[in-house]
């Protein structure tokens, strides 16, 4: 069985993330890159019943390689992070908090600094039908700029990571963030940090890592 490890790997983050609420039945997806090869979460499946047989694996074209199920519908857009970042793993949300911020505001400010942890900023892609190729390419803009998750208009959040373990918890990150600012927007409006005060923390040594677009030298 080609990707086998990553395969038994997504069905055990899709648990997870059935889990902590992060989806509900089978909203959102998940995916993970070996070379030219990547393991994906089935259409229409629950993801706490997902296994490693029924996750298919595809090309980088998109073209199925093996598998008996069709993969995700937003399997285009796992496909343009892959494009334009060195990301390992990508993991798609349907989460609670996340879900209002997106539909409410156009950006989810650094309203605590571990927001650095996911490239600062975390911009709110506009409005397209899930699964088209409309949605991918705003999606990748959103994420321009070493952005390690984004939200997605009156839908969800999608993180990266340089395994399925990081993305996980960048997903996790990213709810509780969204968490923060909808609980502290419910009693008064929320402070926001400045960019000095984001640089300070830096130079304190949290250093967030940047997936830079593969159009970009490494440096």
């Amino acid at each position: 069985m080609k990707l086998a490890e990553e395969r038994r790997e997504l069905c055990e983050i899709g648990r997870r993330m059935a889990g902590t609420g992060l989806v509900s039945g089978a909203s959102g997806n998940i995916s993970v890159r070996a070379g030219d090869l990547v393991a994906v979460t089935p259409g229409g499946v629950m993801l706490d019943r997902m296994t490693p047989e029924g996750c298919p694996v595809i090309d980088v074209e998109g073209r199925l390689v093996e598998g008996e199920r069709a993969p995700s519908s937003e399997t285009p857009m796992h496909l343009a992070i892959y494009d334009c970042t060195d990301a390992v793993a990508i993991v798609h949300t349907h989460s609670t908090y996340g879900a209002v911020v997106a539909t409410t505001m156009t950006e989810l400010p650094p309203i605590h600094y571990n927001t650095l942890l996911l490239g600062g900023v975390v911009k709110v892609a506009e409005y397209a039908t899930y699964g088209t190729p409309e949605l991918a390419a705003n999606v990748r803009a959103a994420m321009e700029g070493g952005k390690r998750a984004a939200l997605m208009a009156n839908h969800g959040g999608v993180t990266i990571g340089r395994d399925l373990e990081d993305a996980y918890e960048n997903a996790r990150l990213l709810e509780w963030l969204c968490g923060v600012y909808v609980r502290a927007k419910a009693i008064g409006e929320p402070r926001i940090l400045t960019e000095a005060e984001l640089l300070q923390v830096i130079e304190r040594g949290l250093n967030p890592p940047v997936f830079p677009r593969r159009d970009e030298p490494v440096a």
